[in-house]
Formats: structure tokens, sequence, C-alpha cells
């Protein structure tokens, strides 16, 4: 089944924010990825790699508050427009189907694609004008 989440985005101020929240909600983070640590076939500048690429807190028992800092590339956020909401799928089909059928109309800017090891993601704007952002984490029997 599908979670649905607010997505955050800054520029540059990421780790601070998410640290007040913390302060804020309580909890630990349940994942802090710096754009460093991401595979070697993602080019980051040097200058950029502390910066946050994906941070989660969750915020009560149903609800995950996640974030990242916007690349230097993409130029200044605009206020207001700093957010997404953010879909997490348990299966590699579900949230590909929610992919396909948002983005009809609207413009994809991140194909649903494999990004890492077991994560799927696809980022669009739907014909409403809404930013989404599609995931999913394979999860492998042990």
């Amino acid at each position: 089944m599908a979670a649905i989440n607010p997505y955050l985005v800054f520029d540059g101020n990421c780790e601070a924010a998410f640290n007040f929240y913390r302060s804020v909600f309580g909890g630990n983070f349940y994942q802090k990825t710096r754009f460093n640590e991401l595979d070697d076939d993602v080019n980051v500048p040097y200058s950029e790699g502390q910066k946050i690429v994906h941070i989660s807190l969750p915020i009560g028992p149903d609800t995950v508050l996640m974030g990242s800092d916007r690349p230097a590339a993409e130029g200044d956020g605009i206020p207001g427009q700093n957010f997404s909401v953010s879909i997490n799928s348990d299966s590699e089909d579900e949230a590909s189907w929610f992919f396909k059928r948002l983005s009809t109309g609207g413009e994809v800017a991140l194909p649903f694609l494999k990004v890492c090891r077991d994560t799927w993601l696809g980022m669009l704007t739907d014909r409403f004008g809404i930013h989404w952002i599609i995931s999913c984490e394979e999860h492998v029997a042990g």
C-alpha cells in the first residue's frame, strides 16, 4: 500500500532545518544521505557533496517528513514552491502505475527509473501544477 508524505526542498540548509524539526517533533532520522554518498555514476560537484540528497523523519505513526537540498545547478527555489507530495509504494509496479497516470498531461522532471541499488524514483509536475515524487524501495528477503 502506498503512503503519502510531504517532501521539502531547501537551498543548502536542509540538515539545519531537519535538526530543528527533530527538536520539535522528536524521534530519529530514518535516513540521511549526502550527495557524496551516492553511486559513482551520479555526477555532483565536490562543493555540494555534504548537502543532503535525502532525509526522512517520522512524525507520528503514519507520516514521514522528508527533504533534500536543491542542487545549485537548478538555481534558487521559489518560496512557496519548495515542496512536493511524495508517494512511497511497496512495489515497483504500483509506483510505476501512479507515475504514468499522474504524468499524463503534465511534465516529467525525472523519468521513473532505478536510481541506486534498490530504489526506484520518478519526479513530475502534474497538469494542475502539483509537484510529485514517486518512489519505491525493493525489499529483498534475507
